[in-house]
C-alpha cells in the first residue's frame, strides 16, 4: 500500500486541546483508520513542525480525505507528500 509523510503544526485550539487531552492524539489515528488509512509511526517533534507522521492509505484520494478532514476541524495545519521506498525508486530509475 502506498506511503505517505503527513507533517503537520497544531493551532492555537490545536495546542490547547492536546494540553488538556494529550490522548486526543491517540483518537484521531483511530479516525483515521475509520477513514481508511494507518499510521504507522508517528513522532513529536520540536521546531518549524509539531508531528510527523508516517501513514498507509489506499490511494492519493483516501489520503487526501484524511487531510482534508483533519485539516477541517481548524486544529491543525497539514503538509501530505507522497513517500517512494528507495529500493523502488531505484528500481524505477534504472
Amino acid at each position: 500500500m502506498p506511503i505517505y509523510i503527513m507533517i503537520s503544526t497544531l493551532t492555537d485550539e490545536g495546542r490547547k486541546t492536546i494540553k488538556k487531552h494529550p490522548v486526543r492524539i491517540e483518537e484521531v489515528n483511530r479516525e483515521i483508520e475509520h477513514m481508511g488509512a494507518k499510521v504507522l509511526t508517528q513522532y513529536a517533534v520540536l521546531g518549524q513542525y509539531d508531528f510527523i507522521n508516517i501513514v498507509e492509505a489506499p490511494n492519493n484520494e483516501a489520503i487526501a480525505r484524511v487531510s482534508i478532514e483533519l485539516g477541517s476541524r481548524g486544529t491543525i495545519q497539514i503538509i501530505t507528500l507522497p513517500a517512494i521506498p528507495v529500493d523502488e525508486f531505484i528500481k524505477r530509475m534504472s
